[in-house]
């Protein structure tokens, strides 16, 4: 297997599928880094040279995926928290961001219910 960016792409699909197996790496980022590479996004993983597989790995270079996404991503996280702005303060309480409602649903933020006493 192939090893992009930290991660075994699978030899059995294609290229633009196995480059989306990198996070990071949507479908359309796979079709543009197979044609600035200037590899078939058709062809399949295992049919791909030594130096096909460094021209993608250098592709990918350009890229922020993985580990460096990851970080960059709880560092924007923790801004918000501490500028202590309206999205910072939704983060920090384990509530929706994005302007949801809550009071009928928001069951994956707000965790499982819990049983009010007295009530049947």
């Amino acid at each position: 297997m192939p090893r992009l960016a930290g991660v075994d792409i699978p030899e059995d699909k294609k290229v633009k599928i196995s480059l989306t197996y990198i996070k990071g790496i949507g479908q359309h980022r796979a079709l543009e880094v197979a044609e600035t590479s200037g590899v078939d996004p058709d062809e399949y993983v295992h049919d791909l040279t030594e130096a096909d597989v460094a021209k993608l790995r250098n592709a990918i270079d350009k890229y922020r995926v993985e580990g460096d996404l990851e970080r960059k991503v709880e560092a924007d996280i923790q801004r918000l928290k501490d500028i202590d702005c309206y999205r910072g303060q939704r983060h920090k309480t384990g509530l929706p961001v994005r302007g949801q409602k809550t009071q009928s649903n928001a069951r994956t933020w707000k965790g499982p219910r819990e049983a009010k006493a007295g009530k049947k």
